[in-house]
């Protein structure tokens, strides 16, 4: 894949989604934190439910760090995997206050330095909080990437690498969201929506199943 016909695919997924962003609901950096730690195997909708009243109660770094996840596991129950997520959260949390002040830091290292928080999570964190350059790629990304031809990277970090190689920084951002946006409304899992895409004349996907 070259760089042109990458900014082409680009240029498109922009038309299909120009409202494409994040879309949990949080107010600082930590409660995004605690978002995308409830969002892994999780639908947005559902974290953002649950959320809307456990960050009335609980929204700072001190308030988690003093939880037990026993306290914790009722309040996130319905976003599954709830005791990984409260005891990562909780670690994440007393990590923020313990050695960085309870302020969450800005780096890929010191936020993947954070128990619970791997590349995927801290580079979220890193874009969209804090609008430093990132490319986390989560199934979306890495389904939709593959389908286009931008990568043929067989696990996460690859396509992040190959993503990085085909834009400039300044597009990380747009390019990680459309192309969330584009897997979870156009180009699904199991039944893509071909027929209400633009990108068809640079799929190799859709050329090799049509």
């Amino acid at each position: 894949m070259d760089n042109k016909r990458a900014q082409k695919i680009l240029d498109e997924l922009k038309k299909m989604h120009p409202d494409a962003g994040c879309e949990l609901n949080y107010g600082t950096p930590f409660e995004l934190l605690v978002a995308v730690i409830l969002s892994a195997q999780c639908t947005d909708k559902r974290v953002n439910e649950v959320t809307k009243d456990l960050f009335k109660k609980y929204n700072t770094p001190e308030q988690y760090a003093t939880m037990t996840p026993a306290e914790l596991e009722p309040l996130i129950h319905s976003c599954g995997f709830f005791h990984n997520k409260a005891v990562n959260i909780i670690g994440a949390a007393k990590g923020i206050v313990d050695r960085f002040g309870g302020e969450v830091p800005k780096t890929m290292a010191e936020l993947t330095s954070l128990p619970g928080v791997g590349r995927k999570t801290a580079s979220v964190v890193m874009t969209v909080a804090f609008d430093e350059p990132a490319m986390p790629v989560d199934t979306h990304v890495f389904r939709v990437s593959g389908r286009l031809g931008l990568s043929h990277g067989k696990n996460p970090e690859q396509v992040e690498k190959d993503l990085k190689d085909l834009y400039p920084p300044s597009d990380w951002n747009i390019v990680h969201h459309t192309l969330i946006f584009h897997g979870r409304y156009i180009c699904k899992a199991l039944r893509p929506n071909c027929s209400e895409c633009t990108l068809t004349e640079y799929c190799p996907y859709f050329k090799e199943n049509n």
